[in-house]
Parts: structure tokens; C-alpha cells; sequence
């Protein structure tokens, strides 16, 4: 039996891979979603109170803590990560880790231009709170909406606002602006010896832009390691779990069914 491995993003907790989950379990795959340390509890919970331990929490913490549960199989799962989790498998992948990999709306790594107008406003509110680099942040509705549900109805992004939003690191939006200047989010594009990616966008996505993903996907072209790119139309940074979802799980299916 084949495991995949989901890493969610930033905002959400495992919960967003709920559909992707009951999808790939249904299909045979042994299927893990471990939450972020400090994001383990419900949506609940977490929206009333979340651990402290976020104020604190970076990407290189996240990425390792993800690689020890990776290294833990007895053999290379497959990885599925969506935002800064489809980052982390790029990142992981890198490393030498996982049979394959699929990054759905990643956030860009290291050399990647990501100042796009839609990707700046979405973020603004992370990167505008006084000292957010040490604070836990909250996300109002009309961020949300904005950046991740951009094309559903009021009432679709008001419920799914509610059913998975829960506050989060400031820390981790700080260190992705300023990756130009440090190494946090270094990926080796020209690595001949990684796993076979898929990189996956969605056309209306406005936090990841679909032009940040085909960026992203030109710069893997100096390796000799497969990469592939699909872009889905209509489709917002809540691909994973707004309507046509199943349409996206197929794609991922099919696809590792013939590279891993």
C-alpha cells in the first residue's frame, strides 16, 4: 500500500485536506495530514485559543519537523502540499525525500519573483502588523476571502471561513518576504537527482498567482529531473476543497499513478 503524505498551508490546519483525504483512502493509499507544530487541535480550539508556541514557530521548523515524520517510513511516501505546503514539498524533495511530489498553489521559493499585486494585497495584513515577525495573527473574513475564495458566493466563503480559518505564525509571512536575503526558502532547481514534481495553479488564485506558479516552473527546467505544470481554470487558492475539488484529486491521481 502507497502513503501519501498532505502538508496543509498556512491559515488552515489538516482539516483543508478533508475531501483529498476520504478521496485517496477510498482509492486504496494509506493517507497521513499532520498538522504544523502548535496547529494539533481543532479548528475550535484554535480559533479560541491558539498556542502560544506559533508566535515562535518559522519555516525551517515546519520543513524539519515534516521531514523527521518522512524519514520515519519504511518507505519514501508520496507528498501532496498546498501554499506553504506545496513549498514544503518542493523544499523536501530537495532534500532527497518522498517517492514524488505534487505542490498545489505553492508559495515560491527562493528566486522566485512573487511581488504580484493580487499576491501583495493578500498578504498585507502579515506584513503590516507591527512586530508580526513575534505575533500570532488573526485573519478577518475579508482577507480571506479575498485571497483565498475569490470567485465563490458570500455565503461559500463565510462557511468556509468558519469551518477552517484559525490564526497563525507571523513569523513565517516575515521570513518569505525577505527570502532574497536569507536562505530560508532555498530550493536547488538544477537538482538532477530529486523525485518526479507536479506543480498545480489555479488561473483565479490571487494569495499564489497562476503567473508565480509558471515562474516556478521555468526555473526547474535546468534539471534533467521531471517536472510537470497543470493549470486548472476558474479555480482559487481554495483548489483543494472548493467546488470541482474532485476534478483537481483525479489530476493528482492519475499523475502519480504513473510516476510513483
Amino acid at each position: 500500500m502507497k502513503t501519501i503524505i498532505l502538508l496543509h498551508g498556512a491559515w488552515v490546519t489538516p482539516k483543508s485536506w478533508d475531501p483529498f483525504k476520504s478521496y485517496f483512502e477510498a482509492k486504496g493509499y494509506r493517507v497521513l495530514a499532520p498538522a504544523w507544530p502548535g496547529k494539533e487541535h481543532t479548528v475550535e480550539e484554535q480559533q479560541k485559543n491558539p498556542d502560544p508556541s506559533l508566535a515562535k514557530l518559522g519555516l525551517k521548523e515546519i520543513v524539519d519537523y515534516y521531514a523527521k515524520i518522512i524519514e520515519a517510513e519504511p518507505e519514501p511516501p508520496i507528498l501532496i502540499g498546498h501554499s506553504f505546503g506545496g513549498l514544503f514539498v518542493e523544499m523536501l524533495l530537495d532534500r532527497g525525500l518522498g517517492k514524488a511530489g505534487i505542490a498545489i498553489d505553492p508559495a515560491p521559493p527562493k528566486g522566485v519573483f512573487a511581488l504580484y499585486p493580487t499576491a501583495a494585497w493578500a498578504l498585507r495584513l502579515p506584513l503590516t502588523t507591527a512586530f508580526g515577525w513575534k505575533k500570532i495573527i488573526r485573519w478577518p473574513l475579508h482577507h480571506f476571502a479575498y485571497a483565498f475564495t475569490n470567485t465563490l458566493s458570500p455565503e461559500e466563503q463565510e462557511k468556509a471561513y468558519r469551518e477552517y480559518v484559525v490564526p497563525e505564525s507571523g513569523r513565517i509571512f516575515w521570513q518569505a518576504a525577505f527570502a532574497p536575503f536569507n536562505n530560508v526558502l532555498n530550493v536547488n532547481f538544477q537538482n538532477p537527482n530529486r523525485a518526479p514534481l507536479l506543480i498545480i495553479a489555479g488561473e483565479k488564485d490571487h494569495i499564489v498567482p497562476a503567473a508565480i506558479n509558471r515562474a516556478n516552473f521555468k526555473k526547474y527546467q535546468a534539471s534533467s529531473a521531471k517536472t510537470d505544470f497543470k493549470e486548472f481554470p476558474g479555480r482559487t487558492h481554495w483548489i483543494i476543497a472548493e467546488p470541482g475539488w474532485e476534478e483537481v484529486a483525479k489530476s493528482c491521481e492519475n499523475w502519480i499513478r504513473v510516476n510513483a
